[in-house]
């Protein structure tokens, strides 16, 4: 399995668990299928199947894990939401119960818990952060225990936390100490510029998409379905365009970060390109997914610069390729009628076939089907992993791999900080900074002595920091918001009469 391929899997989950095979292999350096022969070549080529590996197992159990996470989303339990029937575990038991799956493996665990008849399945499952869905009601308790298999699965393919890591002080002491800083990102640090993210129900793109008709908004960034109806995707491409080079203050961040040379590298999943307008500079950055900074005839691989497609993507014109389109404007051709495409409002005098033979210019994004930049495996793999002294994830709900599959083939030792509006359940992190990217950016370059000047950051914000209740290493970030006096308001509401 190549581990540059970014492809959606559509085969059925398999029983296996998923990833947890391959992260212990890479853990005890029980390297799969090593040969006699040694040094740097042998290393990186194992470093590189154990990758693989990872992603492999990763896409055989994603579609279920996927599932069983978007059907529970709203029904997650953070402080345990009881009836007076039913009583889930508290967060303190809950966090016993994960340790013990750790320590005594699942046949063990499952003996002493469900088997002995100190938990039922239906609570045992609520240990893990997941609620007993509402389908299940009434049900026996061993229609629970394939819920219960699939949550034991879920938490033992995720890292261990590092418990001697919990405070925003001690995130603080580690930006503060490390030296080789990798920061994985995502449409989170951009939304603040108007960037729509991909994932946000409502307000993400995916979201923004059902009118389309797809059986799957993904679709729209589908290789396949890009050569049969390109203007399903230009139709769109104007919304997630950058209008500018302007950059957010995460962006400044993480240049901050290779200013002070503690920027290892930038991993984005992003495809604006702001990285650059930034200051990140290409050497220290990995665009996964691609980016609108260059685009390709997808027939005669004829590369020009991003800016060139750009006019023609606000237009809503499908741009094609000027040495494949210059043989067949010598000739005259025949006269079509006008079609109008059921994706977009304008007429095009060309139709769908005249696009795909005269050559189709694709922004060089790395869409569904196609192989990820070599530079991503190759960097983490032979570079990254033995230099990372700290991991800063932001703005990302980690759904696509391989990126996904990054914080569990690091080494188990390494420090992992999360930043985002939410949690997320999947993967499990040392210290959680919860609250807009950029607040929370911000507050920490505020304790970090790094003045962070950016014109989207008030010089006056104040940000208040609360421990989200029954977790010790999840942190909620806000902006504090001024106080106005009685009087102050009496005045306003006479000035608005």
């Amino acid at each position: 399995m190549d581990v540059t391929k970014r492809k959606r899997s559509n085969t059925s989950a398999s029983s296996k668990s998923p990833v947890t095979t391959q992260i212990k292999k890479i853990r005890q350096g029980e390297h799969s299928d090593r040969s006699d022969d040694s040094g740097d070549d042998s290393d990186a080529r194992s470093a590189m199947e154990n990758l693989e590996g990872c992603v492999a197992d990763a896409q055989d159990a994603w579609e279920t894990d996927s599932l069983l996470e978007d059907a529970l989303q709203q029904q997650q339990t953070d402080d345990g939401v009881g009836t007076k029937d039913f009583i889930p575990c508290t967060p303190e038991e809950s966090l016993r119960l994960r340790r013990d799956l750790q320590r005594l493996g699942p046949a063990m665990f499952c003996q002493r818990t469900v088997d002995s008849g100190r938990y039922t399945a239906k609570k045992l499952i609520t240990a893990f952060g997941v609620s007993p869905p509402a389908f299940l009601e009434g049900e026996p308790d061993y229609a629970y225990y394939s819920v219960l298999s699939l949550v034991m699965t879920r938490e033992l393919a995720k890292r261990a936390k590092l418990m001697q890591y919990n405070t925003v002080d001690d995130a603080v002491d580690l930006i503060a100490k490390s030296k080789n800083i990798m920061v994985v990102t995502g449409a989170g640090i951009s939304t603040s510029l108007g960037i729509p993210d991909f994932r946000s129900k409502g307000t993400g793109l995916y979201s923004r998409l059902e009118h389309l008709g797809l059986s799957d908004p993904q679709e729209v960034f589908d290789i396949s379905m890009f050569r049969e109806d390109p203007s399903i995707f230009y139709s769109i491409a104007k919304d997630i365009l950058p209008a500018t080079t302007r950059f957010t203050p995460t962006h400044k961040f993480i240049s901050m970060l290779h200013d002070r040379g503690k920027l290892l590298t930038n991993y984005s999943q992003n495809i604006d390109n702001l990285e650059i307008a930034a200051g990140i500079p290409k050497d220290k950055l990995v665009q996964c997914h691609g980016s609108f900074g260059t685009a390709s005839c997808i027939d005669c691989k004829y590369q020009v610069p991003g800016e060139t497609i750009h006019p023609d993507i606000r237009a809503g014109v499908i741009p094609k390729c000027p040495r494949c389109a210059a043989p067949v404007a010598k000739k005259p051709a025949p006269k079509r009628k006008a079609k109008k495409s059921k994706w977009s409002d304008d007429t095009s005098d060309e139709s769908e076939e005249e696009v795909s033979k005269d050559g189709l210019m694709k922004p060089d994004i790395t869409f569904f089907g196609e192989e990820l930049p070599d530079e991503f495996g190759r960097r983490l793999t032979e570079h990254d992993r033995d230099k990372v002294d700290l991991v800063i994830i932001i703005g990302t709900s980690l759904k696509v791999t391989p990126v996904s599959e990054i914080v569990n083939f690091l080494p188990p030792e390494i420090p992992q900080l999360y930043i985002s509006r939410e949690a997320i359940t999947h993967t499990r992190f040392d210290i959680n900074l919860l609250g807009d990217c950029d607040v929370v950016v911000a507050e920490l370059c505020s304790r970090l002595g790094w003045p962070l000047v950016h014109d989207m950051v008030p010089k006056d914000q104040v940000v208040t920091v609360r421990l989200q209740e029954g977790y010790v290493s999840r942190h909620v970030f806000e902006v504090k918001k001024e106080e106005v006096s009685k009087g102050e308001t009496k005045e306003e509401d006479k000035e608005n009469a």
